[in-house]
């Protein structure tokens, strides 16, 4: 397989800081890897460096055919161009072929010339070669796939959301021509059925890619290698996440290994010299001095393992026990401006149950956090709670946080009690140390802010956590570790999340948001998509699941609904083809009209003709039969 870029020697520096040095790795044709390293580590750079965008010591050596797209961030502000034109541009050649194809049609209608027609040909063919037929349905589908409803994507950019923007940028970039994708962190601001779409889109995609993520899920799903940047190096592994962590552990103990037993050699040979000096014989310094050879060539190739990069001491002690009940809900409902959230919402929550609550964007899982909180009225119904309850929040937002304090006061100042060198040990095991907690929290990375919200949840001693988002912002071995003290919390957790490793390490029932109720399913996320699919989960507690005639209707209904959505898109796809040919149609009837006694093109412009109108029927046919089956669907559902 044929390499795309070639690194050599690739180091950076800020400063006196090192960000990295003397990095040399290879990326092939059809390469799919994933980036993995500490936040602040330096893999961004790396992309920008990689993008052309950062410069750096070192050299690549590239393919011609080498053609790489950076993930863009954010789409700029405009009143002016919409969130589909602004997608769409990205086929910035075909929007121009189009508009000279225009050009050269009126000029041909004006005076045809030989000239002309050949040129109408060749902007033609590229076309057709550039998918010119198809781009902006392709636009339209990638947006969809994204989240975005039809509504949003005729949104002027100014009135779209941070996290839409990003959106915009990454479907930019997946439906550019670029046979290298940089892509960082794509699957933050995507709910859990986007992120489905881009695993899709990513196992189909012909081209290479390099993608940082901290989503160990998506990770498994689309990458066959990874790339970890620690200490300032890079390690190639083969295979996904889950591979890597266990390639890694080998490799780092066969490294200890490897170092411990050079160590034990080296000191058995220091214990043979120290005999054969007592022996004081000349032929003993012979010896001696060979040996001392052998002491140097092993301390030479003597490497110490890197250690562990320093993880942050998550831990949650309850201050107190709850009662067994801790949570009922009953006939919860929710609207906003005419549209249902969800109504008639009935579940319980019992102590120590870790339960996780799914759902697309935008159904309504803030709100009823919220109403939970108490911060939000329900329009129906009500939550009561246990005895014994101490509750504390993680709002994702992190909108307790004030921006002018510095995180030493914003600590200290909810717990005044406690003394400087209490409070700056409690930072320390959440990696403040130093200098860093006279940062204010203004100035604070999205990770640092994160680890002080949990921190300050951690300090409250509840017996109830309510989290929202809580890995979002975290690197692999925070999330990790905030994983491992939530298996170990002694008291109930209910956590709002699209981490699937997270949901699926964790949880023991799940609530999701399906058609404007929310469902209750005793089991994992893996356990919860097989019985999306109508399978019994396989491995997670099929006891608590048992098959009942109301859930296999569910499911059936559940099945129609999805079928019935793809057959809408395809009759929607049809209707746009339709409509396209309909207009080449018209327009080949206009060129035939304006060639005058041009006998040659007039033929040629009759073939095209019949066949525009042979597919044209052809599409007409297939929109007539998959209406009739939209019908009898949508009698069904």
């Amino acid at each position: 397989m044929a390499s795309l870029l070639m690194a050599n020697g690739i180091s950076k520096s800020f400063g006196e800081r090192v960000l990295f040095h003397d990095l040399n790795f290879n990326i092939d044709e059809g390469a799919k890897i994933g980036f993995i390293g500490a936040n602040g580590a330096g893999k961004t750079t790396l992309l920008r460096i990689i993008a052309g965008e950062d410069d750096c010591d070192g050299a690549f050596v590239k393919n011609s055919a080498l053609r790489v797209v950076y993930m863009e961030q954010t789409a700029p502000d405009s009143d002016s161009v919409t969130a589909f034109e602004y997608t769409l541009s990205v086929f910035s050649r075909l929007l121009e072929i189009e508009r000279l194809l225009e050009d050269v049609r009126l000029k041909i209608a004006d005076c045809p010339t030989d000239e002309l027609i050949r040129r109408q040909d060749e902007l033609n063919n590229e076309y057709m070669r550039g998918d010119g037929m198809v781009f902006r349905a392709k636009t339209r589908s990638m947006l969809q796939g994204l989240g975005f409803t039809r509504e949003e994507t005729d949104y002027p950019l100014s009135k779209l959301s941070g996290g839409q923007k990003t959106r915009l940028g990454l479907a930019r970039t997946l439906l550019s021509d670029a046979n290298l994708l940089l892509l960082d962190e794509p699957t933050n601001h995507l709910d859990i059925d986007a992120i489905a779409f881009l695993e899709g889109f990513l196992a189909g995609y012909g081209g290479a890619f390099l993608v940082i993520s901290h989503d160990r899920y998506f990770l498994d799903k689309v990458t066959d290698s990874t790339f970890e940047l620690e200490n300032g190096t890079i390690t190639a592994y083969a295979g996904g996440y889950s591979e890597f962590v266990k390639k890694k552990a080998e490799a780092l103990e066969a490294a200890k290994r490897r170092y411990e037993n050079t160590l034990s050699e080296i000191k058995r040979i220091e214990g043979i010299i120290e005999q054969q000096r007592r022996w004081n014989q000349e032929r003993n310094y012979k010896i001696i001095d060979n040996k001392q050879k052998s002491i140097d060539r092993l301390e030479s190739s003597l490497e110490k393992p890197f250690e562990q990069s320093e993880r942050i001491a998550f831990r949650f002690p309850p201050a107190k026990r709850s009662g067994e009940d801790v949570l009922f809900a009953r006939g919860l409902g929710k609207s906003y401006g005419g549209k249902c959230l969800f109504k008639n919402a009935d579940f319980e929550i019992k102590r120590g149950e870790r339960v996780f609550l799914l759902g697309p964007n935008g159904c309504g899982k803030s709100t009823l956090y919220n109403i939970i909180k108490g911060t939000v009225r329900p329009d129906s119904g009500a939550v009561s709670f246990g005895v014994n309850l101490t509750e504390a929040y993680y709002d994702q937002n992190r909108s307790d946080l004030s921006g002018g304090k510095t995180v030493i006061d914003t600590l200290w100042d909810e717990y005044p009690k406690m003394v400087q060198t209490e409070v700056r040990n409690a930072l320390a095991s959440f990696l403040f140390r130093g200098d860093d907690v006279f940062k204010t929290v203004d100035c604070l990375s999205g990770g640092e802010k994160a680890r002080l919200a949990l921190l300050m949840v951690m300090m409250t001693g509840a017996n109830f956590l309510l989290l929202d988002e809580p890995t979002n912002h975290l690197d692999i071995a925070a999330r990790e570790a905030l994983e491992d003290a939530l298996a170990a919390f002694e008291g109930t957790v209910f956590i709002i999340s699209h981490d699937r490793y997270l949901i699926n390490k964790l949880a023991t029932k799940l609530l999701a948001f399906e058609d404007g109720s929310i469902n209750t399913y005793n089991t994992n996320y893996d356990g919860y998509m097989e019985l999306k699919s109508g399978r019994a989960p396989s491995a997670v507690r099929t006891e608590e699941t048992p098959a009942s005639a109301a859930k296999e209707d569910y499911l059936r209904k559940k099945e129609l609904q999805s079928s019935l959505r793809r057959l809408e898109a395809r009759v929607a796809r049809l209707e746009a083809e339709i409509s396209e040919r309909e207009e080449r149609i018209s327009a080949l009837h206009d060129d035939i009209n304006s060639s005058g006694g041009d006998y040659e093109r007039i033929m040629e412009l009759t073939a095209d003709l019949e066949e525009e109108e042979k597919a044209l029927d052809a599409a007409l046919n297939d929109w007539e039969t998959s209406t009739d089956e939209l019908e009898g669907m949508r009698g069904q559902v």
